[in-house]
């Protein structure tokens, strides 16, 4: 915003500026170049989708957050798109017959809206943006595994071609769905996402989908059901200073409500309710139970646990059901020692992983001597999915394979958010004075700056070199306002253009100009009957 790139309209809601636009196009021309490489051909679908094919996706009353929509003059719900899955399977469903028009990529870059809460960030959390949506379909897995790969060789080209580095994380894939997903996070202490990176095994993952081995301590034994006055002691940090012992020795239970029924989610004492992993094992959104919610199931908050309790059950997988803990007694003021789960707990209806991985935790996939977790932020960039037949399924996408029998179509998803790179894309490459692009997404080459403009001798020279530049090809910003130097250069260093030529009356009493290099900070004198042959050999 500093740069004169972006104005905002309203919250969540931005234009570009002339300068701004012109780096959007230079990105999208990287994007359709390498989706070009990888035979992914572009097509165009529509903002605004009939209501009745999210419908029949099922989509309808689940995608967070919720869709915006309006009624037409036919009196139709009318939805504005923040994705386009149902929209691409009308097109090809309409064009696909047999295993013989398999597989084929189609993508298109267009404007969504999404009704964020809480929008934030510049172009990292907004409400209406461009994304280039790509969709894939195969006959089977292995196709898909196939053309996964190629786009995600195609996602490092692209981040690269427009000066970022990239982590390839495992994901969660959130609204969009399906089986396997990866996010591509630019590193940033300014990033919203967390992620958690093994450099034992190279495995790494968003902090909301990290998987992570538990602990394995000797947690001994206690007398059976031994009821503790435990006077006002509710957290496991309290609990573990009085009893004196870890965190590992302790269950901590929390209640959700999911479907309007609560439901207990229990955990090893040392770790945290991960609500996007039991928001993905459920099928929806749970919340936390307010206190009088607890109240009315005749629980006391602090004191909670699956002990002698009817209410459904989640355990985390770092609960081992053979062992011996302290829970509390469901009884105000008293834990009780010697709980064990699977004689203790009588309406457990899974063990699954629903904890938060955390720095320092071992990597599932290290063979030996795993370093741990090391965690790190970032801005995401771009999110691959293979949908499988989610969609395909429900929407009657299918074909006919070489016996005659009917199956569904095989799908991925490949996006890349336009906006939310531009604003990676700048994090990775700036500080608070000055802003650099590559060449490939600069909004020109050049910034030739005239000074002294009440002479002739610097205009006619200016102008000379400008019709020289543009003539070899290169894109040139051409200021010659009556502006002193300090705001000239100033406009520079934030205009995200790599290089400066300063043409003044002091650099031509010398037949010369000055070039800045902005990737090296230096600045030379050229002669400039040498400074084209100069431009093209930087």
């Amino acid at each position: 915003m500093k740069a004169g790139y972006i104005s905002q309209l309203s919250a969540g809601i931005f234009s570009f500026t002339p300068m701004g636009w012109r780096v959007v196009n230079n990105i999208k021309k990287v994007i359709n170049e390498e989706m070009e490489n990888i035979n992914c051909l572009e097509a165009n679908l529509p903002v605004i989708q009939p209501s009745s094919i999210w419908e029949q996706s099922g989509r309808i009353d689940s995608f967070i957050p919720p869709l915006a929509n309006f009624y037409d003059r036919r009196d139709k719900t009318m939805i504005i798109a923040p994705t386009h899955e149902e929209a691409v399977i009308e097109l090809v469903k309409n064009n696909l017959k047999s295993f013989r028009d398999l597989p084929f990529s189609i993508f298109h870059i267009q404007t969504k809206f999404r009704d964020e809460t809480r929008p934030r960030g510049g172009l990292l959390r907004v409400r209406e943006f461009e994304m280039k949506d790509a969709y894939s379909f195969h006959q089977d897995e292995k196709s898909l595994d196939e053309e996964f790969d190629k786009f995600s060789e195609a996602y490092f080209k692209i981040f690269n071609r427009c000066g970022i580095n990239v982590v390839k994380v495992a994901a969660d894939s959130g609204a969009i769905g399906g089986k396997v997903s990866s996010e591509f996070i630019s590193v940033s202490d300014s990033g919203e996402d967390t992620i958690l990176i093994c450099e034992s095994c190279n495995y790494s993952a968003n902090e909301e989908k990290a998987e992570f081995l538990r602990s394995k301590k000797n947690l001994g034994s206690f007398e059976k059901h031994e009821e503790v006055e435990t006077v006002g002691i509710k957290s496991i940090e309290s609990l573990s200073k009085f009893f004196k012992l870890d965190k590992e020795h302790f269950l901590k239970t929390m209640i959700y409500i999911y479907d309007e029924k609560p439901i207990l989610i229990t955990l090893s004492g040392d770790l945290d309710v991960n609500e996007t992993k039991l928001k993905n094992y459920l099928g929806g959104e749970p919340r936390l139970a307010d206190e009088k919610e607890i109240k009315n199931l005749n629980l006391i908050p602090g004191y909670i646990s699956p002990f002698k309790n009817q209410i459904d059950t989640l355990l985390d997988i770092s609960v081992d059901i053979n062992s011996s803990y302290i829970a509390g007694a469901n009884k105000e003021n008293f834990h009780i020692k010697g709980i064990v789960p699977k004689d203790d707990f009588s309406n457990v209806i899974a063990s699954i992983d629903i904890a938060n991985a955390k720095v320092n935790d071992k990597s599932p996939y290290c063979k030996e001597n795993c370093a741990g977790f090391k965690k790190l932020k970032g801005i995401e960039v771009g999110h691959i999915f293979k949908l499988g037949a989610a969609y395909s399924s429900k929407m009657d996408l299918n074909f006919l394979d070489s016996n005659g029998k009917i199956n569904d179509v095989e799908m991925g998803c490949y996006g890349i958010g336009v906006g939310r790179l531009l604003a990676a894309i700048v994090e990775a490459n700036s500080n608070e004075d000055e802003l650099v692009f590559n060449k490939e997404v600069a909004p020109f080459e050049i910034y030739l700056a005239s000074l002294n403009t009440d002479k002739d001798q610097v205009i006619d020279n200016s102008e000379k070199i400008y019709k020289e530049l543009c003539g070899a090809n290169f894109s040139v910003l051409y200021d010659n306002r009556n502006e002193s130097p300090g705001v000239k250069f100033n406009d520079f260093d934030l205009s995200g253009i790599p290089f400066r030529v300063v043409v003044s009356s002091r650099s031509l009493s010398n037949n010369q100009v000055e070039v800045k290099n902005k990737y090296t900070g230096n600045s030379e004198l050229i002669d400039k009957n040498e400074l084209l042959d100069y431009l093209k050999n930087i």
